[in-house]
């Protein structure tokens, strides 16, 4: 399929640009876009919570109460889990929720979610741009010139550009990637797709291989 190239200004430069078929036009793979945006998302948990067991809590190990004839339970330490205070029983720990996905299975959502993208004509190639100095209503203004307003939309460049990305952290609804961090959940997550030429390439063949 070929997509018009556009400037910052909107306007069609009369220069197409060709999206293989085999990245931009394959049958979205739905069971792979759920499996490889649950592993992005699992391995962005921190996993630092944890609560104190019964063999973390302070306290006097001393038995509280004699064995019998008190009428009630058999208690023998103050950090029994039923008492306030007490330990928990199966507390949460630290721990990893990340788990391996193969890269070929990565590859295949990515291809996914970009021929969703496409299919739907929410992707915008735009030409190879650079911002003289970090300014935010610039890169307000190429949203508007394209049409984009305020919906969710993701510039995907070949490299990191500091003075693009500084001009777009304050942007609502513009983020800025490189196309080598480009992943399944930020593709589908965006409304619009704004492709430079220079990252149609990068990712044409990174996905290809």
């Amino acid at each position: 399929m070929e997509l018009a190239i556009h400037n910052i200004d909107g306007k069609d430069t009369g220069r197409k640009i060709s999206l293989k078929d085999t990245i931009f036009g394959i049958v979205p793979n739905d069971h792979a876009i759920y499996l490889d945006t649950k592993h992005f998302l699992a391995s962005n948990r921190q996993g630092t919570h944890k609560s104190k067991e019964r063999g973390e809590i302070a306290g006097s190990t001393r038995k509280i109460k004699r064995q019998k004839g008190t009428g009630t339970a058999r208690a023998g330490s103050i950090k029994n889990p039923l008492f306030r205070g007490g330990g928990r029983v199966f507390g949460p720990s630290p721990r990893f929720y990340g788990f391996k996905l193969n890269r070929k299975v990565k590859q295949l959502a990515r291809k996914s979610a970009l021929s969703y993208k496409a299919s739907t004509n929410n992707i915008i190639v735009l030409e190879d741009f650079s911002l003289e100095a970090p300014k935010t209503k610039e890169m307000i203004k190429i949203g508007a010139n394209l049409n984009i307003g305020k919906k969710k939309s993701i510039f995907v460049l070949p490299e990191q550009n500091k003075t693009i990305y500084l001009s777009s952290r304050n942007a609502e609804g513009v983020e800025v990637i490189t196309a080598g961090e480009l992943n399944t959940y930020a593709i589908m997550k965006a409304s619009t797709l704004v492709l430079t030429e220079s990252a149609v390439d990068v990712l044409q063949s990174t996905l290809e291989n």
